[in-house]
């Protein structure tokens, strides 16, 4: 049998139970997943075939091969810093929405709230974005050209049709049940590491560019080109602004903590998904992007290619090869859609359960039949679709996905600062020791540069967005009263009123 779908012991489902009792919750969403589950729905979702490959021209376009050579480590080390803080709390807190809980457990509801509100929203982006670039690359110039049609005859109409269908299929196949999702995102879990190997090693055996390792860590300011993604930059900047390349690639590893009741052992398997999901899209995703440097047979023609630039280094691949490393890939990055659904309705669903959104009854409301948060999963695929619907969607809706979810990834840290040693003092299996604050520093430090470089122009509007967010945020906590009528999470030793409220909801749910 297969360790990921065996049936875990009774005393550990049991304990599943009385650690999500311990913080207020009933066992509503069906524990399916197994260690591999948690950590494929993080790196399927991080998925270095989708970011790695739309958003090339943010490292590209910025200082050249360096941003891409010396930029991705850098990012890379980032990111994991970012991991390993989170991941301890994680393991401390083993919620649904737990970027929200953590902040309101460590940092008071008002922190909490703030926090649910730009996670939520930067998961919305992420799906918009996603989807986004499986249609344009994917779709539209390598897989429409394979049945005849031609890229330049699909327009706006074709690809909000487009949009909407793929979206809509993705919220089906979750609100079906997690144990269809996780086994489509484990498939995607493996094909990602095997249709990397296959595509860097078809790239670099077939392409006809002699290899220049130079070309990794030379700097050349291509801000302000044509065709570039940056107008004109110092080249300090430009290198600063690289980096959007690896933070808008490695993010959505929250969806490991989002499916935490989900999961079984969630303590010890939810930071090793975090941590194992981060560290993997690293290293592979260096070696694929690495790659695709090497082979340019121009790196100044490339960066004017924008998006077509892969297209253009698939050239020299031989066509049956290359036709299907080209439908592996579009699976791939459907599959990554698939989970930020995934990620985006837990959350929805978790911010509802405390009424933290409006029409909470409603989107807290769990499916009998297969145990999942059915109104959660299609108002996010809604959102997501009318985001898509701006036409100039992806450079800001990644942009934007990488400020907000970064920002919502330092705000629970920031406050466990504070909080360690004082009100946090139980933690779980997974800890950093001496480690804890001096990660926890750089990740609130390196969340804030990397919020800075994001709203840089060309992105400036994310900066709008962001400042009318918050103004209209605080309004609501200050002018509507929410600060009164939100409770937060229910943090506090549980009554034996609250224990049988519990096992009566999840009675009424039954078995899934």
């Amino acid at each position: 049998m297969d360790i990921n779908t065996a049936v875990p012991s009774a005393e550990s489902a049991d304990n599943d139970v009385k650690l999500l009792h311990k913080m207020g919750y009933a066992q509503e969403l069906s524990r399916r997943m197994g260690a591999f589950s948690n950590f494929a729905v993080s790196f399927s979702l991080i998925c270095i075939l989708s970011g790695g490959i739309t958003s090339f021209q943010m490292g590209l376009s910025a200082a050249g091969g360096a941003s891409i050579g010396l930029g991705w480590p850098l990012g890379s080390l980032f990111a994991l810093v970012v991991a390993a803080a989170m991941a301890q709390i994680a393991s401390s807190y083993p919620t649904a929405g737990g970027l929200y809980h953590w902040s309101s457990i460590l940092g008071g509801k008002m922190w909490g709230w703030l926090t649910a509100w730009l996670n939520l929203l930067g998961l919305v982006f992420v799906v918009a974005a996603i989807n986004y670039g499986t249609y344009d690359p994917f779709f539209r110039t390598l897989i429409a050209p394979m049945f005849g049609v031609s890229p330049d005859s699909l327009g706006w109409w074709q690809q909000t049709l487009f949009l909407t269908v793929i979206t809509a299929s993705q919220a089906f196949l979750n609100h079906r049940g997690i144990r269809i999702t996780s086994k489509i995102t484990d498939l995607s879990g493996y094909l990602i590491f095997v249709v990397t190997v296959m595509l860097v090693v078809s790239l670099l055996v077939y392409s006809p560019v002699k290899i220049d390792l130079s070309r990794l860590y030379t700097f050349t300011n291509f801000t302000g080109i044509d065709g570039g993604a940056w107008p004109k930059q110092t080249i300090a900047m430009a290198f600063l602004s690289g980096l959007l390349l690896t933070a808008y690639t490695i993010t959505g590893f929250d969806a490991s903590a989002h499916t935490s009741e989900e999961t079984h052992q969630a303590a010890r398997n939810v930071p090793r998904g975090i941590v194992g999901s981060v560290f993997w899209s690293t290293t592979f995703g260096y070696v694929m992007v690495c790659a695709f440097v090497l082979v340019m047979p121009d790196i100044t023609a490339g960066v004017k290619q924008g998006t077509g630039f892969f297209e253009a280094i698939l050239a020299p691949i031989p066509g049956p090869l290359r036709i299907l490393i080209e439908l592996l890939m579009f699976f791939i990055n459907y599959v990554c859609g698939l989970a930020a659904v995934t990620s985006t309705s837990r959350m929805m669903f978790a911010f509802a359960r405390d009424g933290g959104l409006p029409g909470s009854k409603w989107l807290r409301k769990v499916n009998a039949a297969h145990r999942t948060p059915g109104a959660a999963i299609w108002t996010s695929a809604v959102l997501a679709i009318v985001v898509t619907l701006y036409g100039d969607a992806f450079t800001v809706l990644s942009a934007g996905s990488a400020v907000f979810l970064f920002i919502s990834y330092a705000m629970p840290i920031a406050a466990g600062i504070f909080a360690e040693g004082r009100t946090w003092k139980e933690k779980g299996p997974f800890q950093l020791g001496m480690l804890s604050k001096p990660f926890a520093v750089a990740a609130v430090f390196g969340a804030l540069v990397l919020a800075y470089v994001g709203m840089q122009p060309p992105n400036q509007k994310v900066v709008y967005v962001i400042v009318g967010l918050l103004a209209i945020l605080l309004a609501i906590w200050y002018g509507a009263g929410v600060r009164k009528s939100f409770a937060g999470p229910p943090i506090g030793k549980v009554s034996k009123e609250r224990e049988q409220e519990l096992s009566g909801l999840e009675g009424r749910l039954g078995e899934s």
